[in-house]
């Protein structure tokens, strides 16, 4: 898919239960076709597939581009992954890091403003297992600018070489300061992003030479040492002889000995991230379930309470001072009634006493009630039904007790 900023497609797709996980490549002017081909046929042979963004020269000065680079990436992955969740890898080459993918590891993250949805964002990281750097990171200056502005064989070029290396690095220099301010803005936010990607939880692996000048040695180990610093699971593979991005051309068997480690390694992080999930989410199942069930109780315990007095004119009192001084008249009366029950239904599968009842109810309920006088406003109308009085603190007052809930 071409589109401003640069383009996305897949270097080697393949169905069937025999493929691993997706490799999504990085790169930039930097790599030849041919060296690119090279890595996606590697790749394939460990049973991994590939997904390619190869990222404009101009995304280094317009991080727009960039962003919406990243996007199209990133929808095209989502894609492969709603259909099969698997092992995702970045591998990111030369100067891609800054041309497109720390905008992703922005997205998913939710920094600086670039947001996706947050279930996309989240199935993105669950999957994303490890990252791999090769001759990469690069860090941005505009004499550096002017050697990747070049290609290397225009470089390696005589003669009229000369005139088109002139011009080239006018064109750099014309851009660096043009943006000057911004761009080392944006190198500072694009240094501290990669350095956030330690949150995901995935291993780093960064391949590196010596002779390379473009990424030298020094830029890339302290890179490493940091991510090592915050917390990074980091390995760096270095040789002596290989220039930039062609370790793989140079070192075949110790490249591709050093990759195949590291994707069983990745596949194990995203085994072991999996059945976390699992475990995570089968434990708020479970915590759903007792919340239901606390509630059917609470309920089913509110409605048994609320059965006492459903009418109108079915209330508790306790005694007044006019019923005290009528006591001793109607002595016969109460003893005759004391010998009547009144039926209170229990609380279903709830014991009011115990620590549930005193959370929903937020009182202590008492266990002793033979000093209340409890009776029904059908006693006004001369049809008592249960009379207990004694004295109580409480003379004269009309109380009604209800459930909180």
């Amino acid at each position: 898919m071409m589109m401003g900023g640069g383009s996305v497609y897949w270097g080697r797709k393949e169905d069937g239960s025999r493929i691993k996980g997706i490799v999504v490549i990085f790169a930039w002017i930097s790599i030849q076709d041919q060296h690119l081909r090279s890595h996606v046929d590697l790749y394939s042979s460990l049973g991994w597939n590939s997904l390619i963004a190869r990222a404009d020269f101009l995304n280094v000065f317009y991080p727009e581009r960039a962003t919406s680079l990243a996007y199209v990436l990133l929808n095209k992955l989502m894609e492969e992954l709603k259909i099969r969740t698997c092992p995702v890898v970045f591998l990111s080459f030369s100067g891609a890091p800054k041309a497109c993918m720390y905008k992703v590891y922005q997205i998913i993250q939710g920094t600086d403003g670039c947001q996706l949805h947050l279930d996309k964002s989240e199935l993105v990281r669950n999957c994303l297992s490890g990252h791999i750097y090769d001759s990469s990171p690069v860090d941005f200056g505009s004499d550096l600018n002017v050697q990747f502005a070049l290609h290397p064989a225009i470089r390696n070029m005589p003669g009229p070489s000369k005139l088109v290396s002139w011009l080239a690095k006018g064109v750099a220099s014309g851009l660096d300061g043009l943006y000057l301010t911004r761009f080392e803005s944006q190198r500072a936010e694009y240094w501290q992003t990669l350095y956030s990607s330690v949150e995901i939880g995935a291993p780093f692996l960064i391949l590196c030479s010596a002779k390379d000048v473009l990424a030298p040695y020094s830029v890339i180990s302290n890179f490493a040492q940091i991510l090592q610093d915050i917390g990074g699971d980091v390995e760096i593979v270095k040789w002596s002889g290989s220039p930039h991005v062609e370790h793989y051309k140079h070192y075949p068997m110790q490249y591709r000995a050093a990759v195949t480690n590291f994707l069983e390694k990745a596949t194990s992080v995203y085994s072991h991230r999996i059945q976390q999930l699992r475990e995570r989410s089968g434990l708020r199942d479970e915590i759903s379930e007792l919340i239901c069930d606390l509630q059917k109780v609470a309920v089913s315990s509110n409605q048994s309470l609320t059965r006492v007095a459903v009418g109108p004119s079915d209330h508790f009192f306790l005694p007044s001072s006019s019923e005290n001084q009528n006591g001793r008249e109607s002595g016969s009366v109460q003893d005759e009634q004391r010998e009547r029950s009144m039926y209170l239904p229990e609380p279903p599968s709830m014991n009011a006493h115990g620590v549930l009842g005193k959370i929903l109810f937020d009182v202590c309920v008492p266990k002793n009630v033979e000093g209340w006088d409890i009776r029904f406003l059908g006693a006004l109308k001369g049809q008592q039904f249960t009379s207990a009085r004694r004295h109580s603190p409480f003379l004269g007052i009309k109380c009604n007790r209800r459930s909180r809930l």
